[in-house]
């Protein structure tokens, strides 16, 4: 039998037999230890600390540098027996409009409600009272945004007074003072004139309230309102930011 060139296969494999237990033993060796995360900041206690805190991720949000805070399986057990939210937020039910997402925020520093135009009633009015007179929540935003559907709706509805089906009319019904203020100077615009209104109308109702008044009066809560830019994703401060 010919065995010119055995030995060289010989070691070829040998070579590469212990290339390979090199490669699995390297695969096997322990990873690298877990690095900490640091804590999180600690909840804002003030209203110029909060609003500070919502607006700084509202930055991020439109930067792009998102930082998703309070989202993991620590946090979730954080907060699974108590919670301390730092802000209320009355927002919209746009689908495009989830204030956890555009101030990157996370499980358990928000209350959010969502109802068609930040329309509200006695209900959401009580839900948004929740957090100020029961845990001391320094912040309300009442967050409106661009091109609102239900703001259209109700405009169109009160205009042409053609009352919208079901349930959907208590929408318009509550946006009757900001269709008012609109129809008397509409602009180019009148939904995203009314949109305006309604945002103001709500904050400095609620901020003149029987039950958070004196709250805001004291200095303990802020009640702001805001726009928010579908196109851009910034928030805009349009009445009530904390000096």
């Amino acid at each position: 039998m010919h065995t010119t060139g055995l030995p060289a296969r010989r070691a070829l494999l040998t070579g590469g037999l212990g290339a390979a237990v090199v490669a699995l033993s390297g695969c096997s060796s322990p990873r690298p230890p877990r690095v900490t995360t640091a804590a999180p900041p600690p909840r804002p206690a003030t209203p110029q600390a909060a609003f500070a805190r919502l607006m700084e991720g509202n930055q991020r949000w439109v930067s792009g540098n998102l930082e998703h805070p309070d989202r993991d399986p620590e946090r979730r057990e954080l907060v699974a027996e108590a919670q301390d939210p730092f802000g209320v937020v009355l927002s919209c039910i746009d689908s495009r409009v989830a204030p956890e997402l555009i101030f990157d925020t996370g499980l358990g520093d928000l209350y959010v409600l969502r109802t068609g135009g930040q329309a509200v009633g006695p209900v959401v009015t009580g839900s948004v009272e929740y957090g100020p007179m029961t845990g001391g929540t320094p912040l309300v935003v009442v967050l409106g945004h661009q091109r609102c559907g239900a703001i259209e709706a109700a405009y169109k509805a009160l205009k042409g007074g053609t009352p919208l089906p079901g349930n959907l009319q208590a929408i318009a019904k509550a946006m009757v003072p900001a269709y008012e203020l609109t129809a008397e100077n509409p602009g180019a615009d009148p939904v995203d004139t009314m949109t305006h209104h309604q945002i103001k109308v709500t904050a400095d109702d609620l901020r003149a309230n029987a039950d958070l008044g004196p709250l805001v009066k004291k200095g303990a809560l802020a009640v702001v309102g805001a726009y928010y830019s579908l196109d851009t994703g910034k928030v805009e401060v349009l009445t009530g930011a904390p000096a």
